[in-house]
C-alpha cells in the first residue's frame, strides 16, 4: 500500500492542475483497504476518493486524505447461452475493458469506448456516450463502507441511476470505496447507431453492417477528432450536462431556432445539447487567461497552459451566464469540482 504526505495530484487529474492534498493512499487488495478503514482517524478527514482524475476540477490544495484504488483484475463469474457477468476491479482502466470485452464476445459497452477513467468511477458517475449509459449493463457494485469497513454489494438498482447520476454522487458521497464491479454483457451484438454522427462515419468507410470492433474503432475516431488529447491540452472531456427541457420549452426554441439539434427524451422532455447552445453564444475556441474552450467541441473547457482551477471556473460560470441569457435555460457542470 502507498502512503504519501503532501503529495502532489497533478498526475491524478487529466486538467493538468497542480494542486497538493495533506496525505494520498493507494490500496491495490480489499484487505489493505480493510486495513486502513479501520486505521482512518478524524485527522485524515475529509476524505476524498479519486480515481482517474478524468472528471474533477481541483481549484485548490485538498487539505485531506485522497484515496485511491489500484484493483485489479477482470474475470467472468458466470456464463449462460445469452449474456456473462464479468467482475472487474475498481482500479482497472475503464477502455482497456471495453477493449477486452470485444476482443471477448461480450457486447454493450462498444459505444462507451475510449472514455477516461476507471471502472470504479464509472459506476459512481453512471458514464454515458453516443446513446448508451453504464447503467444499461452494472449488475452489481462492491463497496467498502469507509466509517465501519464492512463490505457491501449493492445492486443496481439501489444505486437509483439518473443521467450522469448516482446515490454515490449524492447520499452515498463520502461513505463507500467501490472496490469491484461487474457488468451483465450480451452474447449477441445488437449495434447502436442512431446517436450522434456515427452511422455517417461508417457510411463514409463503406461500413453498412458494422462488426464490433468496426463500431469501436468509428467511436474511438469520432472522439480523438472531436476531443483533445489531456496530454497536450488538459481537460475533463465533457464539462458540462446536456439540459433536458419540457416539451414547451423545447417548441419555443424550436421555433427561434429551426435547425436546433435535439433528442427527445419521453412525451413530455427534450434534451439539447449543451455544446450546441455554447458555441451559439460564440465561445468555441475562445481563450480567457489561460483557460479557453475546444475549437472543435463546445462542451469541452481545456487548460491553455498553467490554468488555475479558478480560472477554468470563472470561466464557466461566464459561459453558464451567457447560455441562460441567450436561451433561458440553465446548464450545469458535469465536471466534480473540488
Amino acid at each position: 500500500m502507498k502512503d504519501f504526505r503532501h503529495y502532489n495530484l497533478l498526475s491524478h487529474n487529466t486538467f493538468g492542475i497542480v494542486a497538493h492534498c495533506r496525505r494520498f493512499v493507494e490500496f491495490d487488495t480489499e484487505e489493505q483497504l480493510e486495513e486502513l478503514c479501520h486505521s482512518l482517524t478524524d485527522a485524515d478527514h475529509p476524505i476524498m476518493v479519486l480515481g482517474g482524475g478524468s472528471n474533477l476540477l481541483l481549484t485548490k490544495d485538498f487539505d485531506g486524505t485522497v484515496i485511491h484504488s489500484a484493483i485489479k483484475g477482470i474475470e467472468k463469474t458466470q456464463d449462460t447461452t445469452e449474456h456473462v457477468l464479468v467482475r472487474v476491479g475498481s482500479g482497472e482502466v475503464w477502455d482497456d475493458f471495453v477493449a477486452r470485452c470485444v476482443d471477448e464476445g461480450w457486447y454493450g459497452a462498444e459505444n462507451l469506448s475510449l472514455i477516461p477513467g476507471e471502472v470504479g468511477a464509472s459506476a459512481v458517475q453512471n458514464i454515458g456516450a453516443y446513446g448508451a449509459e453504464v447503467k444499461d449493463i452494472i449488475y452489481k457494485v462492491e463497496a467498502m463502507e469507509i466509517a465501519s469497513g464492512r463490505k457491501v454489494e449493492i445492486a443496481n438498482a439501489e444505486c437509483h441511476y439518473s443521467y450522469r447520476q448516482s446515490l454515490f454522487k449524492t447520499e452515498w458521497k463520502g461513505r463507500y470505496i467501490i472496490t469491484h464491479v461487474t457488468y451483465r454483457l450480451s452474447k449477441s451484438f445488437t449495434p447502436r447507431l442512431d446517436y450522434g454522427n456515427i452511422l455517417a462515419e461508417l457510411q463514409s468507410e463503406g461500413v453498412l453492417s458494422p462488426t464490433p470492433q468496426q463500431l469501436r474503432d468509428v467511436i474511438i475516431k469520432i472522439r480523438r477528432e472531436k476531443l483533445p488529447d489531456p496530454e497536450v491540452e488538459g481537460n475533463a472531456g465533457s464539462f458540462f450536462m446536456n439540459p433536458v427541457v419540457s416539451r414547451e420549452k423545447y417548441d419555443e426554441l424550436a421555433a427561434q431556432y429551426p435547425n436546433m439539434p435535439h433528442y427527445d427524451v419521453d412525451a413530455d422532455s427534450v434534451k439539447i445539447p449543451a455544446g450546441w447552445m455554447i458555441d451559439q453564444c460564440g465561445w468555441k475556441g475562445r481563450t480567457v487567461g489561460r483557460a479557453g474552450v475546444h475549437s472543435r467541441q463546445a462542451l469541452v473547457l481545456v487548460n491553455r497552459g498553467g490554468a488555475t482551477g479558478s480560472e477554468v471556473v470563472s470561466l464557466c460560470n461566464d459561459i453558464c451566464n451567457d447560455v441562460k441569457q441567450r436561451f433561458g435555460i440553465e446548464i450545469h457542470p458535469e465536471v466534480n469540482i473540488i
